[in-house]
């Protein structure tokens, strides 16, 4: 059995119950809430709470590099069929130079044989060189000439991304910023032998985000502490759920961990034991 149907009084006790069914932890089943169920009144009008409980697919790998690899092609691929959908005009603009992928570098080890004369300073100068230009050459292809530029700070590039169409270019729900960053955190990769993270940012939308994300995390927090059930919230890029985790971590009295598979991975905010 691979798959369960649990109900029972409360959103928790179902997935237990169904985590049982399957013989398996949190981490290793996507959980989807059904129904959060009713109490109801002096046993009148209560509802079960529903959830169904899907046991995840163990995938193997030869290399390290591979796990990684796989769920940025997954993401990448997901968010190609959005733009595909939302833009269908635009969207072989936007991705004609999408830069291709061998393989990809998520660790200090070395994955990649990179030469003996490799040098790590020349290695990240291509590396902003070749996504400046990439980012540079989509926001033109776009209707939304953009200037690039880039900040080194803690092991982090920033790639801001200056346009006087700055919509065009984040798209409807951040797809499509949070697509180019996607495609330039692999560019970097392939140049880059130690771990750079990458964000790209349009104007001040990764800022105003930001704000949504702490406010979305406070909101959480609230309902957690006064239901004392656990919340799932909606899948999110990697980053932002860091953003939500790093906020709430704050509050002693709440914790959270990932559940899911990419491209739809997402938070489980509940009670710290």
């Amino acid at each position: 059995m691979d798959k369960v149907i649990a109900k029972d009084t409360t959103v928790d006790k179902a997935i237990r119950k169904g985590l049982d069914v399957l013989g398996v932890d949190s981490h290793e089943a996507d959980i989807v809430i059904i129904s959060e169920g009713k109490k109801g009144i002096f046993g009148f009008g209560q509802k079960e709470a529903v959830v169904e409980i899907t046991r995840k697919e163990i995938m193997d790998f030869d290399e390290a590099g591979d796990i990684q690899l796989a769920e940025i092609e997954d993401t990448v691929e997901d968010i190609v069929e959005d733009l595909e959908e939302d833009y269908p005009e635009a969207a072989e603009k936007i991705l004609a130079d999408q830069p291709e992928v061998d393989k990809v570098i998520y660790s200090d080890e070395n994955v990649e044989s990179f030469p003996e004369d490799y040098d790590e300073e020349s290695g990240r100068d291509e590396a902003i060189a070749a996504v400046t230009a990439y980012l540079t050459s989509v926001a033109e292809a776009y209707g939304a000439p953009a200037i690039v530029t880039v900040e080194e700070k803690n092991n982090m590039l920033i790639f801001q991304m200056e346009s006087e169409k700055p919509g065009l270019l984040i798209g409807k729900y951040g797809k499509i910023v949070n697509a180019l960053q996607i495609l330039a955190q692999a560019l970097v990769q392939r140049y880059v032998r130690r771990r750079l993270s990458v964000i790209v940012n349009v104007g001040d939308y990764r800022e105003r985000r930001a704000a949504v994300l702490e406010s979305i995390a406070d909101r959480t927090a609230e309902r957690v502490l006064k239901t004392r059930q656990p919340v799932f919230l909606e899948p999110l890029p990697a980053f932002e759920r860091k953003q939500i985790h790093a906020r709430l971590s704050q509050n002693k009295r709440i914790k959270t961990h990932s559940e899911g598979k990419e491209p739809h991975r997402y938070l489980v905010v509940e009670i710290a034991d």
